[in-house]
């Protein structure tokens, strides 16, 4: 079984060292990188382009929003997971933005890690319906514009269905027609909004009006 390689970016060792000791005696995953703040993780990414990052939000030296910005700019493909706490709901728009592929609050259970890093390993999102909504609660007078001159209505109807959750097997099945198709539409969708993923279109679906909550 091939492990999945985890680089882990926290200013707290005792933390990093716990989560360290988790993963590695798990027998699916092997850390293979840590940093303790944003800057020494730029200084050894290089080697570790492809392992699945864990990234603090609120670090000394260069945060995790900044971090996350710069390393996917140099890596788009880089898959990184944002460490948070509850109460940092400010941060998770800003993170969302720019680019991190999850969330995973530091008090999760190990198997719910694990899990985390295989959904991301396999190239989807990890964003909870219920981190969302906390998110558009915390959006204050967004004006609401509409976006009908820039998606067409079978890409409005398909981006209905990607805020309710539907993959794109699902959606072909409700549309009736091919997930080709679905795949091409999502793709479409994701280059007219400059979406970077999931939870990003389906915070600009919410503050354009496409969709209430």
């Amino acid at each position: 079984m091939v492990k999945h390689k985890v680089i882990l970016v926290d200013d707290h060792s005792l933390f990093r060292n716990g989560l360290k000791l988790l993963l590695n005696n798990s027998g699916k995953v092997t850390v293979v990188g840590e940093a303790s703040n944003g800057q020494e993780f730029l200084d050894l990414v290089d080697g570790h382009k492809d392992s699945i990052v864990f990234m603090d939000i609120e670090m000394p030296v260069k945060d995790g929003i900044e971090t996350t910005r710069d390393a996917i700019q140099k890596y788009p493909d880089m898959k990184i997971i944002a460490l948070t706490m509850f109460g940092e709901n400010e941060y998770y728009l800003k993170m969302i933005e720019a680019g991190v592929k999850g969330f995973l609050l530091k008090n999760s259970e190990i198997d719910e890690v694990l899990n985390t890093i295989d959904t991301v390993a396999q190239g989807e999102n990890c964003f909870s319906r219920e981190l969302l909504l906390s998110i558009v609660k915390n959006i204050h007078s967004q004006e609401k514009k509409f976006t009908e001159t820039i998606l067409s209505e079978r890409e409005i109807e398909i981006l209905h269905f990607i805020c309710k959750g539907f993959s794109n097997q699902e959606i072909s099945e409700k549309l009736f027609i091919s997930k080709r198709t679905v795949d091409k539409h999502r793709s479409n969708i994701i280059e007219k909004t400059g979406s970077k993923n999931t939870a990003s279109l389906v915070m600009y679906a919410i503050k354009n009006g496409i969709i209430e909550v």
